[in-house]
């Protein structure tokens, strides 16, 4: 009988033993999910900063696309109506130069044929 309890007081042992290693498994998986779960609350957080920031980042960048775009429409008419004025001042000067011609004809004394 005691090769048969010494045989259970082995068995006995090397079933504590696994039951040891597995609530040793069990426990190192247990701090794993931990790390995991807080590395996973941390991220949740960063992404959340992260949309608000893309966010006030992309209502930013649609003003300054409609300033810009505002600044390209007033330049444009700007330098359409310069155009404008400059082509009507050439003209002006054109008329100008013409009629002072006409003007000068006019009013110099005529000369007697001999």
């Amino acid at each position: 009988m005691t090769q048969q309890a010494a045989a259970l007081q082995t068995y006995n042992n090397e079933l504590v033993k696994c039951i040891e290693d597995l609530s040793s498994k069990r426990d190192e998986l247990n701090r794993q999910i931990k790390q995991e779960e807080e590395e996973k609350e941390r991220l949740q957080h960063d992404i959340r900063v992260l949309s608000e920031k893309l966010n006030r980042v992309e209502e930013s960048l649609v003003q300054r696309l409609a300033a810009r775009a505002t600044f390209d429409r007033t330049i444009a008419e700007t330098e359409a109506a310069y155009t404008k004025i400059l082509e009507s001042s050439q003209s002006l000067l054109s008329v100008l130069k013409r009629e002072a011609g006409n003007l000068s004809k006019a009013t110099e004394p005529r000369r007697k044929e001999q």
